[in-house]
């Protein structure tokens, strides 16, 4: 079965597909500039997650109906690290700035999936928004175990 996307739904993925490129390429850039090795790889995870968010918005936008899976990604464990306190300051700066990332990827999902007539593609955007707050919750467990995110 082919998928049939109206032009409205194209704009909306493409404009998923645009976020996604942007999180895989500030993921990567990011886990290069980490100082924190646990933090570059959390980094490095997630760049390989919005890698196959990137696929199936790209197989959508193709005319692939998408058959999601179910969720198989563990949070990772946020023990604190015994980075330095220049290098957490630094690796402070790109937690937030990846936090607030996802925060606006989510929400974009959001307003997303309520726009799609195909069931397929609103269950689709739904699992990767999902995996979207997941990547939030990391960041923020892994600010928070570090005390870069004080939530009193």
């Amino acid at each position: 079965m082919t998928l049939q996307l109206s032009q409205k739904e194209e704009q909306l993925l493409q404009d998923q597909q645009n976020h996604e490129k942007i999180c895989i390429e500030k993921y990567q850039q990011y886990a290069s500039k980490a100082q924190d090795p646990q933090l570059k790889s959390l980094f490095q995870s997630f760049a390989g997650k919005e890698t196959q968010h990137l696929n199936t918005i790209n197989s959508m936008l193709s005319g692939q109906v998408p058959l999601m899976q179910q969720s198989q990604q563990a949070q990772q464990s946020t023990s604190p690290s015994s980075a330095s306190p220049s290098a957490s300051k630094a690796d402070a700066l790109l937690c937030t700035d990846m936090l607030m990332t996802e925060k606006f990827v989510s929400s974009a999902y959001d307003t997303a999936i309520f726009e799609f007539a195909d069931a397929n593609v609103r269950q689709a955007l739904n699992h990767i928004q999902k995996e979207e707050q997941e990547h939030g919750e990391g960041i923020f467990n892994y600010m928070n175990s570090n005390g870069m995110y004080n939530t009193k």
